[in-house]
């Protein structure tokens, strides 16, 4: 079985553009050579490599890290995908075949139906024509919005990010629950088991706190659409590698090998074309 960690982040970090990194265990550089002996020592083959800032300046960045580390197999970058030429400025994208799709950081946007705004579904519907997958990182708060944003795109590859950050702490579903199982009704969107323990109590979190949400996902989504995913190196102010990995991994050996292959790689490879 080939796994495949289906979202992490490289940085050279930065204390102003990174203002956001406060915890002393992710406040520096993390490069490919930090992460390559962590993927070793867990077995897994590769990685999708996701934006953390919101520049094309990042982007180059981390294609320039796939070309150079095979163990990259593929990049999610950011492009403002409301500028007005936006058609023409993903035509030259497509020279760069590591580059798999684009994030915008959707969840720092007040406004919760940012996803619907006619500026930015003109640059989803370019995404989808030179075809770009595109991730969703929503809080549950901006879910309904998600809803009706997969509705008006459902040929176009979506992957949800972080399960979209429930309330783990609490245990709380109901503002979540119902809007993932309609998000899921969707079969164009996917789902990444991502983001996990640092939406928990980052010092005293136990594996029973995801069980009801997993649960949920697994239900919705089905094994052909989820994908584990490291969320390295942000996980590492909850968690170790291993102990992210045993999270999903624990919770999904119920399932045929088979399904277990696809969550933690093999979905992840066809969604993205990984090569």
């Amino acid at each position: 079985m080939k796994k495949i960690d289906a979202h992490q982040h490289f940085w050279h970090y930065d204390p102003v553009r990174d203002a956001w990194i406060t915890d002393p265990a992710i406040k520096r550089d993390f490069l490919p050579e930090d992460l390559a002996p962590v993927l070793a020592d867990a077995g897994v083959e590769g990685c999708v490599a996701v934006q953390a800032d919101q520049s094309e300046e990042e982007t180059m960045f981390l294609l320039q890290q796939a070309a150079a580390h095979d163990f990259i197999k593929g990049v999610v970058g950011w492009i403002d995908l409301r500028r007005p030429d936006i058609d023409e400025r993903l035509a030259r994208f497509t020279a760069f075949p590591l580059l798999k799709g684009f994030r915008h950081i959707v969840q720092g946007e007040p406004d919760n139906a940012f996803l619907l705004r006619e500026d930015f579904c003109r640059g989803i519907a370019a995404l989808e024509k030179y075809g770009f997958t595109y991730d969703i990182l929503v809080f549950p708060r901006q879910l309904p919005a998600a809803v009706e944003f997969a509705r008006k795109f459902p040929r176009h590859r979506l992957v949800l990010d972080h399960v979209a950050k429930p309330d783990f702490k609490t245990g709380r579903l109901d503002d979540w629950e119902p809007h993932i199982r309609a998000l899921a009704a969707n079969a164009n969107v996917h789902c990444k088991l991502s983001g996990l323990v640092t939406e928990a109590d980052l010092q005293h979190w136990k594996e029973p706190d995801f069980t009801p949400f997993l649960d949920i996902v697994l239900e919705s989504f089905g094994p052909s659409r989820l994908m584990f995913g490291s969320d390295w190196p942000v996980c590492r102010m909850a968690a170790t590698y291993p102990e992210v990995m045993n999270i999903v991994e624990n919770h999904i050996a119920r399932l045929s090998a088979a399904e277990q292959a696809q969550i933690m790689g093999g979905n992840a490879a066809a969604f993205y074309n990984l090569q």
